[in-house]
């Protein structure tokens, strides 16, 4: 028996008023209580996809459905199964944290001691409890983005949007932030996630597409994806300090990242025993070893960099 879809796109076409084709027939598809990374560069059409599937901008063709259900036809219906973060900050700076949340499920319908108890709920899970009765404006960036997720997660979304939900947050809130979107998904709620941080998607994200160009041009398991890759990279601790001269070997690339540590990238296919018998041969010993967290960007990279002939026309 087949599962119905929580979000399936089929051929979705907009084009502005302008004259611009945004997307070109994007056809999605992502599972329910999936963990899934929209990735693209700038201007390949990710806002206006998130922004036809959250009903702020009007498609020109194709179908959009949410848990089967017709975004265009049943719009209401498929919106109260939907929660988005967006990448601007869009709450009332000078209402309090508790009463935006309140106000936000009340205007989906939640009777009101129900939307309390679900805001002193959704405001503990991000650590702001402490801030539920100060003024917004006061909160720090980070702050401001674990009070939108929070606002999102009111209304018990089965499907929740991020769109550059940790953009301009530093690492340990971002870390925070990635614990609240793993327990809510593991809670059952499917999540879309959009970021430019490519290890935050490879970290979290257990299936990816990528667009550019308004098409969608891989979109699988990120573990196959990653395995597209012919080259792995790993960091290298060096017990005691590099010699001046480094071993050859040939399709493997050594650079030194500071004196005690090599970064290494070999093809997937090398022995690595014969590269480590390299190194202790020129008196070089590894005390560990981890794999590097750029794998996904380098993928992202050798898809959506332009052709060379295209740079040469360009040119």
């Amino acid at each position: 028996m087949s599962t119905v879809p929580a979000l399936d796109i089929v051929e979705l076409r907009k084009r502005y008023d302008n004259g611009v084709e945004a997307l070109k027939g994007v056809s999605l598809r992502v599972e329910p209580g999936d963990f899934f990374a929209l990735l693209g560069p700038n201007g390949a059409g990710k806002s206006t996809l998130i922004g036809i599937v959250s009903s702020l901008v009007n498609a020109s063709s194709g179908s959009v459905r949410v848990f089967g259900t017709d975004l265009f036809a049943e719009r209401s219906a498929a919106m109260r199964m939907l929660g988005l973060v967006p990448q601007e900050i869009n709450f009332n700076l000078f209402e309090k944290p508790f009463d935006i949340l309140v106000n936000y499920a009340g205007f989906y319908g939640v009777p009101r001691a129900e939307a309390m108890q679900r805001a002193e709920e959704e405001l503990k899970r991000a650590q702001l409890w402490d801030k539920a009765r100060v003024m917004s404006r006061t909160l720090s960036g980070g702050m401001k983005r674990r009070l939108m997720i929070a606002r999102a997660m009111m209304t018990r979304p089965r499907l929740l949007i991020l769109d550059e939900p940790t953009a301009g947050v530093d690492i340990e809130i971002r870390r925070g932030m990635w614990r609240t979107l793993r327990e809510a998904n593991a809670a059952g709620t499917t999540v879309i996630l959009t970021t430019h941080y490519l290890e935050e998607a490879e970290s979290l994200c257990r299936h990816l597409a990528i667009i550019d160009h308004g098409l969608i041009i891989e979109h699988g398991p990120m573990k196959a994806l990653l395995a597209k890759l012919d080259v792995e990279g790993f960091l290298l601790d060096i017990d005691g300090s590099l010699p001046a001269t480094l071993p050859t070997i040939e399709g493997v690339t050594f650079v030194a990242e500071d004196a005690h540590t090599l970064d290494l990238e070999m093809p997937r296919a090398m022995d690595l025993n014969r590269v480590f018998a390299a190194l202790d041969a020129a008196g070089i010993r590894v005390r560990s070893m981890r794999t590097k967290t750029n794998r996904l960007e380098e993928l992202f990279v050798r898809l959506t960099a332009p052709a060379p002939d295209a740079m040469e026309a360009a040119a």
